[in-house]
């Protein structure tokens, strides 16, 4: 079924028909690398790994463009906070930020861009919109974008000029010819890192790095830009001035932009004290709890974050866990079995939610669905129909990347405080088994509920006795 996206700049959900047959060209803004990722990075991480995974499951090759941002205000004053370099404080956080993203199983995108790899092609960019008119420098030194020469200014965010010049606020030392205009070269300040330009020495503005970044990796047009919704405006709304003021062409032809994460109703704020690192987290609940909490909305919306929608979703993941464990406890055949006409059932499903604006939340309807019709199987003991139902489980689950590991891996996972270890776990389990041989039924009961009682819950099966954590 042909794939719908819906696009921010248009305000309609659409057609996707990619610049190339068979390929996609996608440019994702990533991370300004002074600090570790919060919840808000994590959830476009996960909507954009779930889209190039779908991308790929559909037939689509995707060139997956994200870049990393090592210059900037907030870097060079973190540096400075910290007595380190510039060098050593990005490169910490950018291997903090991967081993975040790995944890969270996203994939790596095919190109990462650092901003300080592509100063050259920023000055030739700005050289181009200054030849063209549309870049002027400040009495400062400074080089701005006037912005009233761009006549579709504000056609993605639905901002109109006169707007932003009514409600802009200038200072007496500002020397830009209006409030509007933006940066494109910062000149040089003492103590900070710059560059030789035409321009005097300076650094590139932070729009400036994503028109040019996306323009070498993937050309003047491309396939979809995507990012949180934060930076509809001004971030992309001055990349389109940008690249279509420099080269006269459409810049990306679809805008897809990923809702705010809130916490307990409110917008994540330090100042309020509701702000939590994918760290942070992690050290808590197991991260396909916090991937699976992500993906429970459509990427569009906003969603609310909180320990209890935390715990709902791991209780929600360890119900499609038990459903193939159940699955497995029932058969050992690991064969491929011929997919009855109710698996293909829910593999339309699942295809048409997900070629709907990549709809996650309908997706996983389907295989909750689905995990309930395996232990319908499981309680009248057809493997059969229990092992083609759980394969057509997992299977499906793949492109969220969810469900694919060892269901008894995940059930006995310890997060963080996790309380007893595995050890002490199979210990009390020989010690209520040697009670029940012994006869001694009131100590094996008692273990169970001991057991309870510190979140170990017991199965009794043919083959023995399992253990998951609740």
């Amino acid at each position: 079924m042909p794939l719908q996206l819906f696009d921010t700049l248009s305000g309609q959900k659409r057609p996707f028909v990619p610049r190339e047959a068979g390929k996609v060209g996608m440019y994702v803004c990533g991370m300004t690398v002074y600090d570790y990722c919060h919840i808000g990075h994590a959830r476009v991480m996960v909507a954009f790994d779930v889209i190039v995974r779908w991308l790929a499951a559909i037939g689509y090759t995707v060139t997956y463009v994200r870049n990393i941002t090592d210059i900037d205000d907030k870097i060079i004053d973190r540096a400075q906070q910290n007595g380190e370099t510039i060098g050593e404080l990005t490169t910490r956080f950018i291997a903090a930020m991967h081993e975040d993203a790995d944890a969270l199983g996203c994939l790596r995108p095919t190109l990462e861009p650092r901003a300080t790899d592509y100063i050259d092609a920023m000055q030739a960019l700005i050289g181009t919109l200054a030849d063209k008119g549309f870049a002027y420098q400040g009495k400062d030194g400074d080089v701005y974008y006037a912005v009233d020469k761009f006549p579709d200014y504000g056609k993605l965010s639905k901002r109109k000029l006169s707007d932003l010049q009514a409600g802009a606020r200038v200072a007496t030392a500002d020397d830009k010819r209006a409030p509007y205009d933006f940066v494109l070269w910062k000149a040089a300040k003492p103590d900070e890192p710059h560059w030789a330009s035409t321009w005097g020495a300076g650094r590139p503005g932070w729009h400036i790095e994503c028109s040019a970044m996306s323009g070498c990796c993937l050309g003047a047009t491309f396939d979809i830009h995507g990012g949180g919704h934060d930076l509809q405006f001004p971030h992309h709304e001055n990349e389109i001035a940008q690249s279509e003021g420099a080269t006269g062409q459409t810049y990306a032809n679809n805008w897809l932009h990923v809702g705010f994460v809130n916490v307990d109703g409110e917008k994540m704020s330090k100042s309020l004290n509701n702000f939590f690192t994918i760290r942070d987290v992690l050290a808590r609940f197991h991260p396909e709890t916090l991937r699976l909490f992500i993906l429970a909305s459509h990427y569009r919306s906003p969603v609310n974050f909180s320990d209890t929608a935390l715990q709902e979703a791991h209780a929600s993941l360890t119900r499609l866990y038990q459903a193939l464990h159940n699955a497995e406890q029932l058969t050992t055949s690991t064969a491929s079995l011929q997919a009855s006409s109710s698996v293909n059932t829910f593999e339309a499903q699942f295809s048409r939610a997900m070629c709907d604006d990549f709809n996650t939340s309908e997706a996983l309807g389907v295989l909750f669905s689905l995990a309930r019709e395996v232990n319908k199987a499981c309680q009248n003991h057809d493997s059969a129909q229990a092992a083609a139902l759980a394969n057509q489980l997992k299977t499906l689950a793949a492109p969220l990347n969810i469900l694919q590991r060892a269901p008894q891996e995940f059930l006995q996972a310890a997060i963080g405080e996790a309380g007893l270890s595995e050890a002490d776990i199979v210990q009390a389990i020989a010690e209520r088994q040697a009670a029940k041989a012994a006869k001694d039924y009131a100590r094996a009961d008692q273990i169970r509920q001991d057991l309870h009682a510190q979140g170990i819950e017991l199965a009794d099966g043919k083959d023995g006795t399992t253990w998951r954590r609740i």
